[in-house]
């Protein structure tokens, strides 16, 4: 979370576009990223190209709508957040698909009045948020250490290769491989929480972190 203004203000997607209903860029982000989620859900429980382009419209638009008039409490979790605003916009795309009476329900809206279905959008909506959350992590984390360091993370946890390998790519030694690694992940994970506003979370920023800009040895 940053400050502005004296508002606490998150800078995922999600996060501005709660606080900003009106930030019409975000909106098209939104649509951008959120879409292909939405859509190959509907492509997964079973729906024709034509009826899982209009599902997804009308999911995401619910969602917008549940989104601008939801009231988010900073103190909980945002993942918390999205699934209620994510149920909501499940349910009401439902409504808005529900046949007139007497034409009887397809197969199709009856798989997804099941709970399996409600709960694989907000799994798969999650896992987008998931996404949006490592990224914004991995740029805050990125201004915080010296290249080398980011590097033998990205080389080790990203990219698979073993600690002699980044050490020797990198005119490491092993041991600082592994440390920077560490570092790292811990970076990113207090980071992560810090943007998601899980209770507790530790504060983000607050400048380098000590063993991530420690002097790197050169293999020997």
């Amino acid at each position: 979370m940053v400050r502005q203004n004296g508002l606490e203000t998150s800078t995922t997607l999600l996060g501005r576009l709660a606080l900003f209903p009106l930030d019409q860029a975000a909106w098209e982000e939104f649509v951008k990223r959120y879409g292909p989620s939405v859509l190959g859900w509907c492509r997964r429980w079973g729906a024709q190209e034509a009826d899982a382009l209009d599902i997804s419209q009308v999911v995401l638009a619910k969602l917008a709508v549940q989104m601008r008039h939801f009231a988010y409490d900073p103190s909980g979790s945002f993942r918390s957040w999205l699934r209620t605003v994510a149920l909501n916009a499940w349910r009401d795309s439902l409504d808005a698909r529900r046949p007139d009476a007497g034409s009887g329900q397809t197969e199709f809206l009856e798989l997804l009045h099941r709970v399996a279905a409600r709960d694989d959008l907000v799994q798969r909506l999650e896992e987008q948020f998931d996404l949006e959350l490592l990224a914004e992590a991995g740029r805050r984390v990125r201004g915080r250490v010296q290249d080398r360091t980011w590097h033998a993370y990205e080389l080790t946890a990203v990219e698979g290769l073993s600690g002699a390998e980044a050490a020797a790519r990198l005119g490491m030694s092993v041991a600082a491989v592994f440390t920077a690694k560490a570092s790292v992940l811990r970076m990113l994970r207090e980071e992560t929480q810090s943007l998601e506003g899980a209770p507790g979370s530790p504060p983000a920023g607050g400048g380098q972190d000590r063993a991530a800009t420690a002097p790197e040895g050169r293999p020997g």
